[in-house]
């Protein structure tokens, strides 16, 4: 087949695309014939309602001819169908409440289950709340054969319930919390079919949608140097998950850097996983299973582990401007702890009480083998925690994601830990405390506070050793709406003082996650106590490009970090800063999710050119605090 265009037909074809693709950004997608749409738990959902930005009649007939254009069955008809998407999406706009997953379902409680039905599906093109939805282009058809389904053996492993058992309260909004919350499955539905449901059964659907699990990347830092990442999160639709990263061309004495795991999930949620990390001056290979208190409702949680250990470390401290010296420290280190909650009477008729209280037991088993300071010496750590936590989660959209549906954590939990450590030279008791809350509201927003204070006390002369106060504040606003448009604000706050630590332990860092994003400091830069405050403006577009959803972000970020030894507070010292603006790309359906593009500015301490540096992360800033309860632990000097 041949085309003939002559120069002025073709200059008008390349006019009318030009102009259809500088108003994609400001024009809101095309609606189509409402379609019926599945009765699932999201009961609150709002129907869609016509875009409320002001176009022009212009910007109007551009879109639909763009639209008309990628209906064509012309080379560049195809193309331009790949690359925009018309559909028009019931999850742009957030609900007007958040919904509380706690009494849904109420009237099918201790029923007996007659059957469970389960349809999965693929990544791409498909959609939980309409089920006409189908594939229409070569992109999302290819992604979906490429792409191996979960297959429901893995589904059932997730649920609460069983084929011909009673239901129990809670069950179907916690199972369908609990699959969204799996690595593999983007989005989930458990709800009862009422026209088959009568009296005394019921018949459940259940409904699920992958993500695409394959995933890598690659980020080129250098000449000769970078990171390249290889992940499957739902190896052969079974819910295996293995994970490579290898660092490359770094410029400490060990050129190279590899972490990598492999987990395998089982019934009754029990996760096998194989681990080993090899980075500059630390090598770990490790061993465990796990089973935590998953939901709400479970009884029972534990796990052990086996880790070895082999990393250098600093004893002292060197002067302004002198290198680190290192000293080899190798050990191993068995884990082993149980845990049993207990529920506590109700006094709503009809509910159970949300509140449990929690009493586990852990043991640490530590080995030297190869040791720099007689300081370290082999020890067995005794730990006891009691708790009690209360734990909710609303359904919303528009939080960490791009409209999808997402599970917020709210409610409270306090702890008490106690211990006592054995060693050959002298033994010490542990104690601690923590206590956290979280609320959520459409209209306020969400405010986590958390507070943690930790520290060994010797036997022999009450000596406090090792002491750790963590405080932790996250922060973000209701959504705001400007027609297609809506943003919001984040700020985070966390704080970990530490108090008479050991000479050689690892001291704090203020880069990355941990304080700065972006930041890449001159020196090895760490202290003792660390401060840090982050803000974020987020603004959701309505723009859409290969499935990607975009989204402009702020930020500005600060950090107090005590360097000098003997002062353990960080704010005698001047603040490291950075400021900066960038792209976020997030494609909810594969398993690298989020994609950010930043451009930040130091004015202190950068690693490169006038302070200014470009880079590329594909992991989220932000994240939510579960009010699950943990193994017993020391609190985290890290």
């Amino acid at each position: 087949m041949m085309f003939r265009l002559g120069p002025a037909s073709l200059l008008r074809r390349c006019c009318r695309l030009v102009a259809a693709l500088l108003c994609m950004a400001g024009a809101a997608r095309a609606q189509q014939p409402t379609r019926p749409v599945i009765t699932d738990s999201a009961r609150t959902q709002p129907e869609t309602r016509r875009d409320s930005l002001r176009r022009r009649f212009d910007e109007e007939k551009v879109l639909l001819g763009l639209k008309n254009y990628t209906r064509r069955k012309t080379i560049a008809g195809k193309a331009a169908s790949a690359i925009f998407n018309f559909t028009a999406r019931s999850e742009d706009r957030a609900g007007l409440d958040a919904q509380l997953l706690d009494r849904q379902f109420d009237q099918h409680n201790y029923k007996v289950i007659r059957t469970i039905s389960i349809s999965t599906l693929d990544a791409f093109g498909y959609s939980i709340s309409d089920p006409l939805r189908q594939p229409k282009n070569i992109l999302e058809k290819s992604a979906n054969a490429l792409h191996i389904k979960t297959v429901r053996t893995r589904v059932r492993q997730v649920l609460l319930f069983r084929l011909g058992e009673e239901l129990q309260p809670q069950a179907l909004a916690e199972s369908e919390r609990l699959l969204r919350q799996t690595p593999e499955i983007l989005d989930a539905r458990v709800f009862v079919n009422e026209a088959t449901t009568n009296q005394d059964s019921v018949d459940i659907q259940i409904i699920t949608k992958d993500l695409f699990s394959i995933g890598g990347s690659i980020q080129l830092r250098d000449v000769g140097a970078g990171v390249v990442a290889l992940r499957d999160v739902n190896f052969l639709g079974q819910g295996h998950q293995f994970r490579n990263r290898l660092e490359y061309g770094r410029t400490e004495p060990q050129s190279w850097s590899y972490e990598g795991s492999y987990v395998v999930p089982f019934r009754h949620f029990v996760n096998a996983q194989a681990t080993y990390r090899n980075t500059y001056q630390y090598r770990e290979t490790g061993l465990s299973a796990a089973r935590g208190f998953y939901s709400v409702n479970t009884k029972y949680a534990g796990a052990a582990s086996f880790n070895m250990i082999d990393r250098g470390i600093t004893i002292a401290v060197p002067a302004p401007g002198e290198p680190y010296v290192f000293e080899p420290l190798r050990y191993n280190v068995q884990d082993v702890w149980v845990g049993r909650a207990l529920h506590l009477r109700s006094y709503d008729l009809g509910y159970e009480n949300p509140g449990r209280l929690i009493v586990s037991a852990r043991t640490i088993n530590t080995d030297f083998l190869v040791r720099p300071d007689p300081g370290f010496v082999d020890n067995m750590l005794m730990l006891g925690t009691v708790g009690y936590s209360v734990r909710r989660y609303y359904k919303d959209k528009y939080l960490f994601g791009f409209g999808r549906t997402e599970d917020v954590p709210a409610g409270s939990l306090l702890s008490l830990t106690a211990g006592y450590e054995r060693n050959s030279l002298d033994n010490r008791r542990y104690y601690a405390l923590r206590a956290s809350t979280a609320g959520y509201s459409v209209r306020s927003g969400y405010l986590y506070l958390s507070g943690e204070f930790g520290s060994y006390v010797r036997t022999r002369d009450n000596d406090w050793q090792q002491g750790l106060l963590r405080t932790e504040l996250l922060y973000f606003t209701r959504l705001y709406h400007t027609g297609n448009w809506q943003w919001r604000h984040f700020f985070w706050n966390r704080s970990v003082i530490g108090f008479n630590r050991r000479p050689g332990e690892q001291l704090l860092a203020i880069d990355g996650e941990r304080g700065l994003r972006g930041f890449q400091p001159e020196t090895d830069l760490r202290g003792t106590s660390r401060f840090v405050i982050n803000y974020e403006a987020t603004v959701f577009t309505p723009v859409s490009l290969l499935g990607f959803r975009m989204a402009a972000v702020g930020f500005l970020d600060a950090a107090w970090l005590a360097t000098r030894p003997g002062r353990e507070l960080p704010f005698r010292q001047t603040p490291y800063s950075g400021v900066g603006l960038g792209l976020r790309f997030r494609n909810e359906y594969t398993a690298i999710r989020t994609v950010q593009i930043l451009l930040g500015f130091y004015p202190r301490g950068q690693n490169s050119p006038n302070g200014i540096r470009i880079f590329e992360s594909a992991r989220p800033y932000y994240d939510f605090s579960d009010f699950s309860f943990d193994q017993p632990g020391t609190a985290r000097y890290e």
